[in-house]
């Protein structure tokens, strides 16, 4: 009789355990998949709140798919900034991790073996191609002999341009390779054509392709004043707001672990550094170290590639979102042809992926809108340009006269 009983309660449990797994396996296999990427039991019960909190149809695309990673992302500052708790350092602490991860994923598919020549594109391979001053057209290789032989470019469907206006003209190409990455690379259209019953242009073979944003970090292209500091004493306060005005500079580019910095003078490598600026309402101190410097004698201009050794997470992560949010080009044309790009790499994700991420073609819309409205802002008149060259160059005898009265003290130093 007991025998009887243990073997039905063996079943129950059985039983219990099945049902259990059946009602819960989403959520185990979630579980499971982030411990093995990395995240903490309570980061990932963040993550799949989430996850529920923005719909998504399969919540494990949060680890591979990086437009849901940003819904993640966007949804959990909405959160921390409608409760007022964007300074509580848990939740600083949580964004940056979210963006650590973005990050890893953008170079894990960047450090991926790719390609080293347009000889290795496949036929039918679908093309981005910007003629300069006529915007983005698109077209498929049909072949390779001599040359890369393409259909006629077309634009919104139709044939725009004859192949005679193409001749000798220098284009750029974007693609998305499927299984790989997005490249770019500049040719030349040597020649037209018949292929099959179809024109066709000629393109030169190149072995110089760039993916589109091979990096250690992701970096975009700003235009941002800032105050910059030399720094001398051994031990570094990093809560220390300076108030005097330091050395004019500029920012060219940035990303949460440096800049590019231009300023007036020759620069010197290898000195400890402190930048001061505003980033939207956010004020920002970097603080790091020069680690390489390119000087324009004839400017009396140094570049400083400037290493960011400290960063508070509340500053990284405002940075982060600056740069997530701004597309790296401030041509029409480059952008139009990126978004397509992305667009061409959607055919890369599962099924259950691209439903899923409908939405995040109203996110891509709303960067390129985003991305647009910023270059309106940096379309000028001829007027507007000869004011700001005269202002430049008004600004870089500042830079240099404040950086030429810096020389004497760096070099003591």
């Amino acid at each position: 009789m007991m025998s009887i009983v243990k073997l039905l309660v063996l079943i129950l449990v059985i039983y219990g355990l099945f049902r259990f797994y059946a009602n819960f396996q989403d959520k185990i296999k979630f579980f499971i998949t982030g411990n093995d990427k990395g995240f903490k039991f309570n980061e990932i019960s963040m993550l799949w709140k989430l996850a529920k909190r923005i719909d998504l149809a399969e919540p494990d695309a949060l680890y591979v798919s990086v437009p849901s990673l940003n819904r993640a992302i966007q949804e959990f500052s909405s959160q921390i900034k409608a409760a007022d708790k964007e300074g509580d350092e848990k939740n600083q602490a949580f964004l940056t991790t979210l963006y650590n991860y973005r990050t890893k994923i953008d170079i894990d598919r960047e450090n991926a073996k790719g390609l080293d020549s347009t000889r290795s594109l496949s036929d039918g391979q679908k093309l981005r191609i910007i003629l300069p001053g006529k915007g983005v057209f698109t077209s498929n290789i049909i072949s390779h002999e001599r040359y890369i032989i393409i259909k006629l470019p077309i634009q919104k469907n139709l044939y725009m341009l004859p192949s005679e206006d193409w001749i000798e003209k220098e284009v750029n190409v974007y693609l998305w390779r499927k299984g790989d990455a997005g490249y770019v690379f500049d040719t030349t259209v040597v020649g037209a054509g018949v292929f099959g019953g179809a024109p066709v242009l000629y393109l030169a073979e190149t072995d110089n392709l760039l993916r589109t944003q091979k990096r250690k970090s992701v970096r975009c292209e700003c235009n941002l004043y800032a105050q910059m500091y030399f720094l001398t004493d051994d031990e570094i306060d990093f809560n220390v707001v300076e108030n005097e005005p330091g050395f004019k500079c500029l920012l060219e580019d940035i990303s949460e672990d440096g800049a590019l910095i231009r300023i007036g003078g020759k620069a010197v490598n290898g000195i400890q550094l402190k930048i001061q600026f505003e980033l939207g309402e956010k004020f920002i101190i970097m603080f790091g170290v020069s680690r390489a410097v390119e000087y324009d004698k004839k400017l009396n201009q140094s570049l400083i590639h400037f290493e960011c050794l400290h960063l508070e997470n509340d500053m990284r992560n405002h940075i982060l979102s600056f740069v997530y949010n701004l597309l790296p080009s401030e041509k029409k044309e480059v952008l139009e042809a990126l978004s397509q790009t992305e667009e061409d790499a959607k055919g890369d994700m599962p099924d259950s992926m691209v439903d899923e991420n409908n939405d995040t073609e109203l996110l891509a819309t709303k960067q390129v809108n985003l991305a647009e409205a910023n270059i309106i802002d940096l379309e000028e008149t001829t007027e507007e340009k000869l004011a700001n060259k005269a202002k430049e160059e008004e600004e870089n005898v500042d830079y240099n006269a404040d950086y030429s009265l810096n020389n004497a003290e760096t070099a003591e130093n």
